[in-house]
This record gives C-alpha cells, structure tokens and sequence, in this order.
C-alpha cells in the first residue's frame, strides 16, 4: 500500500565511538535496522562507522517527511562539533548508548 507524504517516518541520528571522539551523522527510515546495519561488519566494511567504530546511538530525531529530514541533517553536518555537543548534552547529558531502547 502507498504511503502518502506525511506518513513516513524518518530519524536524523547521530552515533559515536566507545571513546566519544568521532560523530556521525546520518538518516533513515528505519533506526532499529540501521544500528544493526552499522553494527555488523560483514555487512559494513569499508564504511565510516566501521572504519571508527562507531556503534553507539547517542542521539536521534524523529521527522515525518523526508524533505525536512534531510534537511535536519545536512544542518547538522554543516555545524561545529561544539555546537554539536550542545544539541547532544541538551538530549542525552551523559552520551549514553541508546541502543537498547530503540
């Protein structure tokens, strides 16, 4: 069945490394398959989040269309990573995994 637009659901989300010194920044439609995805190597090699280990969901945001997603997350990519820590502590003060509860 189509969804219409609107009707999606879509997640900026930003994970990170055991020692919290890389970030990345990416969207999906499906969070819990895509921290699967970054966490299986076989499947994942020779990608960023391998490549840096970077396992742990740290934070998220949740968007209905697509187009404002995107959006969301070539901002983020744009910002500092201070500004970035910012949004992170305001979300997740003590950068713990999130993994479980996704």
């Amino acid at each position: 069945m189509y969804k219409t637009k609107g009707t999606h659901n879509y997640y900026v989300y930003i994970l990170t490394n055991k020692y919290k010194t890389v970030l990345y920044i990416g969207i999906t439609n499906n969070l819990k398959e895509r921290l699967f995805w970054h966490r299986n190597p076989e499947i994942n090699s020779l990608h960023f989040t391998h490549i840096y280990n970077c396992y742990y969901l740290i934070y998220y945001e949740h968007f209905l269309d697509v187009d404002i997603a995107i959006k969301r997350e070539k901002q983020l990519k744009g910002w500092r990573r201070e500004k970035k820590e910012i949004l992170i502590k305001g979300f997740n003060p003590e950068w713990r995994s999130l993994n479980n509860e996704i």
